[in-house]
């Protein structure tokens, strides 16, 4: 899942028509000078919030009873035992990624005392992590051998697990997951993002519009298609293309699709349906020397607020 929050409430950029990705692109600029050295312990900042890595076993605990608040008790996602038991969000691959935090450290607690909190979280798997480590979590839906075969001079780092805590979906926390995010991927000089990008629904009569968007104004290319797997794949197809008004259909995407599609991402071709976390899932393909010209210039410049 690279955007299962994005059902709830993870906007980023203004409302208006898509961007296409030869609007205004120019090549990734990566800094070479960083492959070599470690990242620094802190990404950036903005008033009392704070974006890094996670840094231990802790971290990632808290990472993961974010996502069990968001995705389970939010968004009635179907908690295995030790999930349930627990309030955290297991996954094998956790312990193989790294994890993008945003922290709150004018967080209080119950008594009032001053308590840092994570209120915002990514989960990045690099490509050359994932060939150690069983493959991409992508791939239990997607078949993306073939495009990783055809794009193997390329760096791939996949997304996942992105939510952000009820109380704090303002522009400043989530600038700071992607503001992170692009330094993280400027760091390890990472040419492609991808993941499985979620609309709150397993029911495709309620997607009809938003898939079939998607499929007749948001395809990828031949060379960076995908398939579906298993017997959970539908058509994004669902309506013809003159049925399809290009308003009504990008104003029924989740708030992060539209933010992903603005940036210059594509979707490939089939839809997965998601039926413990009770979400359809499409392939997000965002290669990163398609990105805006804006993006790169707002993520790229150092603030602090």
């Amino acid at each position: 899942m690279w955007s299962i929050g994005s059902a709830f409430g993870l906007g980023l950029f203004n409302e208006g028509g898509i961007s296409s990705p030869a609007d205004s692109v120019r090549q990734l600029p990566v800094n070479s000078s960083r492959l070599s050295a470690p990242l620094p312990p802190s990404l950036g900042s903005s008033g009392s919030f704070e974006i890094r890595l996670a840094r231990n076993q802790s971290d990632i605990k808290k990472a993961q009873r974010l996502r069990y608040k968001v995705f389970y008790e939010e968004g009635g996602a179907i908690a295995h035992p030790r999930a349930a038991l627990t309030r955290r969000d297991f996954c094998p691959l956790d312990k193989v990624c790294d994890h993008l935090l945003v922290i709150d450290h004018a967080h209080r607690n119950r008594l009032g005392r001053v308590k840092p909190k994570v209120v915002g979280t990514y989960r990045l798997l690099l490509s050359d992590i994932a060939l150690k480590h069983g493959g991409f979590y992508s791939q239990t839906e997607f078949v993306i051998g073939p495009l990783l075969a055809r794009h193997a001079d390329k760096k791939f780092l996949e997304l996942g697990r992105s939510c952000v805590h009820a109380d704090y979906r303002s522009k400043r926390v989530i600038e700071l997951l992607w503001r992170g995010l692009w330094i993280y991927a400027q760091h390890h000089a990472v040419d492609v993002l991808i993941g499985c990008a979620s609309l709150p629904s397993v029911n495709p009569k309620n997607l009809a519009l938003p898939l079939s968007f998607l499929y007749h104004h948001a395809l990828a290319d031949a060379e960076w298609q995908v398939r579906p797997c298993g017997t959970s794949a539908l058509s994004m197809a669902m309506l013809d293309k003159e049925a399809v008004d290009p308003r009504r259909g990008l104003a029924s995407l989740p708030p992060l699709i539209k933010a992903y599609l603005r940036a210059g991402a594509r979707f490939g071709e089939g839809a997965v349906i998601d039926w413990q976390f009770k979400t359809t899932d499409v392939f997000t393909i965002l290669p990163l020397a398609q990105l805006g010209e804006r993006y790169i210039d707002h993520y790229s410049n150092d603030h602090e607020n």
